[in-house]
């Protein structure tokens, strides 16, 4: 028997449930467009409606499932975002909707935070930069605006355990999604007893917290009816989508990664971090890896969530394969430095900020020069980004690993390339989450010996080499 593993991945624009053998060859994949909602209670507000995304991941299942023999399955779990999840009661109940990452409700939660915490304490404490959208944020606004939701609750669950609640019936968060939150310890890796002093709430409310690769509990009999999963399937922790992109690309020591979605977030696996007002001016963020002990010491920056914004208005009559082979041949036929066309990629601003930009534009320019200098400005950035790496944790890069959905632009490949003048390698297979994912999985049913054994299945497919 070829084992397969099902993983359950929800991202900010799909969510999917794909079938994957050892080989890291995806056998089955369903997948359904995902978006935030307003909020019913806070109309400024942005948050995901829990019972849409656990609907579209059911229909994926059934989906998946019916096109592979399901005795091969020896285990499941499940990949998001970060940061992001919700309140629920002793019965698994959304006390209030996940706020979403994207809601703006936490700007100014994260501009007076000084009153619990001075910033640059909370960066040296956690080691996690300081963004609006960390669960901290949402912790505090929630302490300050809705009280009783936070008295009435059994445990705050992020998404992935949600999404592993919703199988299993059991309530445990994962290692890597606490890492991202803001609320953790850099130094211990566990809680942060000065943060959650400060804040004066308990961390028992995050309830009991896993590593990687352990066992949540086994499908129950109404998730396997309604997923076409196997009743007592083993369900295994993963969490973060980053860290398992980083695993999935069989990175090593001071090997950045650069895993390209809505959001670009570059990273090298570390064996010691250091959180000071040096890494917090360089922009540095740090986060637990998948391998306890370890972390990922990066930089993010939207990317994919930008060029989503030029193909809505540049290239709207268009969809699907056709559009971005459309904007990727377009692109293509403008020189370097797109003709004097200049994008500042800011999109995602902060209060305050006055956000991206395009300049140089004549009665010659056409979408094509604004697609490539949209990804000149992401290749700079990522440039930008890599020397913050490089001095955090103190190595010279000799490659860059692409991976994520960014990764299949063999143009923007091209570009990064040119422009960080290093070989940027991309591997076999393009799903780096789910693979990495799956090899916890494989892993843990015991059939690799080590994660490092599993990375030995990897398989690098191309290297773009900077033109000289």
């Amino acid at each position: 028997m070829n084992p397969l593993a099902i993983i359950f991945d929800c991202g900010a624009t799909n969510v999917r449930v794909v079938a994957i053998n050892m080989q890291g060859e995806i056998e089955a994949l369903q997948s359904y467009p995902n978006q935030t909602e307003t909020d019913p209670n806070y109309l400024e507000g942005r948050i995901w409606d829990f019972d849409a995304i656990w609907n579209k991941l059911l229909r994926a299942c059934k989906s998946v499932t019916s096109q592979i023999d399901p005795n091969r399955i020896v285990g499941v779990t499940t990949t998001t975002f970060g940061v992001d999840g919700a309140f629920v009661d002793a019965e698994g109940k959304l006390l209030y909707p996940i706020i979403s990452w994207q809601c703006p409700r936490t700007i100014p939660i994260l501009d007076n935070i000084s009153k619990y915490l001075p910033v640059d304490e909370l960066y040296t404490e956690s080691g996690v930069f300081p963004y609006n959208f960390n669960t901290i944020n949402k912790l505090i606004w929630f302490k300050e605006n809705r009280p009783e939701i936070i008295d009435q609750s059994e445990v705050f669950l992020f998404m992935p355990s949600l999404l592993n609640m919703r199988l299993t019936g059991a309530k445990c968060n994962d290692n890597t999604m606490m890492g991202t939150s803001m609320l953790t310890s850099v130094a211990s890796q566990n809680f942060s007893e000065k943060i959650f002093e400060k804040l004066q709430i308990s961390p028992t409310i995050f309830g009991k917290v896993g590593a990687s690769g352990d066992v949540v509990g086994k499908v129950t009999s109404s998730a396997s009816k309604e997923t076409g999963l196997p009743e007592g399937t083993p369900v295994y922790l993963a969490g973060h989508d980053t860290q398992f992109a980083i695993i999935g690309s069989g990175a090593d020591i001071n090997q950045p990664v650069l895993s390209s979605g809505t959001w670009e977030i570059l990273m090298t696996r570390s064996e010691k971090a250091t959180s000071t007002p040096r890494e917090l001016d360089l922009g540095i963020t740090t986060e637990f890896d998948a391998e306890k002990g370890k972390y990922n010491i990066g930089v993010n920056y939207i990317a994919s969530g930008m060029l989503e914004w030029i193909k809505r208005n540049f290239y709207g009559s268009l969809s699907g394969s056709e559009c971005y082979e459309t904007m990727i041949r377009e692109a293509s036929q403008i020189p370097q430095g797109a003709e004097g066309v200049k994008l500042n990629p800011d999109f995602y601003a902060t209060q305050g900020a006055s956000g991206g930009s395009i300049e140089g534009l004549t009665l010659h320019t056409t979408r094509g020069h604004i697609y490539r200098a949209a990804l000149e400005a992401l290749a700079f950035k990522l440039k930008e980004a890599l020397n913050s790496v490089e001095k955090a944790g103190n190595f010279k890069a000799e490659s860059i690993i692409c991976v994520g959905g960014g990764s299949k632009n063999a143009l923007w490949n091209q570009i990064r390339a040119d422009v960080c003048g290093i070989p940027v390698k991309v591997i076999e297979q393009k799903e780096t989450t789910v693979l990495g994912a799956s090899f916890y999985v494989f892993t843990s049913a015991g059939f690799f010996k080590s994660i490092k054994e599993a990375q030995q299945t990897i398989k690098e497919s191309n290297i773009f080499y900077p033109n000289k």
